[in-house]
């Protein structure tokens, strides 16, 4: 049985690499899923484009022109260019392991998604492919989760009880690989350390996104339709997150 429970303070700013109340994307894999050669490339422009995203959203704060709005829709064209790119080699699944394609395997991960709905996250979406798992949810951190604190030097502390995606994600590679290893008979790593995630900044992209995780085993060519896949869920209605999404009860 899993276990949870948790605390954390921020210091100076609220917790800004993910807004409260965000909806999120997330896609995690398999170590080793990869050629390395290619993960190499991968990781140098993650992190440039981390980098890039991060200075941009300074510029956007002190001062919002046309300019920098062409500039965060070419990062976010060259973002979805760049993932598109790096789903197509986990899709080709020549290389590394397949775990997730055993049914006990994929059915302890789809549980474990299950178990954190409506205690950390709002669960929306997912879909459990042979080496990679792709998910939307929204976690309970929001703006009312947080309390400011007084501090002896005059800083602000946060304090929330709801985790931040990391410790998210962290909780559940960390069972889920336990577990599975055991389930395998096996020693070592399981998931890769680094995962991909995407703030959803409205209603339209959310339904492209949920189509797009759906369709997975589709594109694949896995089933014709993704109804037919036995590792994807998705909600029958979703309440979107007000401050991202608007106030809409919609199909998902």
């Amino acid at each position: 049985m899993e276990a949870f429970e948790y605390k954390e303070f921020w210091g100076g700013n609220l917790p800004h690499r993910h807004p409260p109340g965000a909806t999120l994307f997330v896609t995690f894999r398999l170590d080793g899923s990869v050629p390395k050669h290619i993960l190499r490339l991968w990781l140098a422009e993650k992190q440039w484009l981390k980098e890039e995203t991060a200075r941009l959203g300074e510029l956007l704060l002190a001062d919002d022109t046309p300019e920098l709005k062409q500039h965060e829709e070419r990062l976010l064209a060259f973002q979805r260019k760049w993932f598109r790119k790096f789903e197509d080699v986990l899709h080709a699944a020549q290389t590394g392991p397949r775990w997730l394609a055993e049914e006990k395997i994929a059915a302890l991960v789809a549980n474990s998604l299950h178990w954190r709905d409506g205690k950390v996250y709002r669960l929306d979406a997912y879909c459990i492919m042979s080496n990679h798992v792709h998910v939307v949810f929204a976690p309970f951190l929001t703006e009312t989760s947080l309390h400011a604190l007084a501090a002896p030097d005059e800083d602000v502390l946060y304090e929330s009880t709801e985790p931040p995606l990391d410790v998210i994600m962290h909780s559940l590679k960390s069972y889920t690989s336990n577990q599975a290893n055991a389930l395998l008979q096996r020693a070592g790593t399981f998931w890769a350390r680094e995962s991909y995630d995407h703030v959803i900044r409205d209603a339209g992209e959310y339904d492209r996104v949920v189509n797009y995780v759906l369709n997975n085993p589709v594109k694949a060519g896995l089933v014709t339709t993704w109804h037919d896949w036995p590792w994807n869920w998705k909600r029958e209605t979703v309440q979107q997150a007000a401050s991202l999404l608007g106030d809409v009860e919609a199909d998902a």
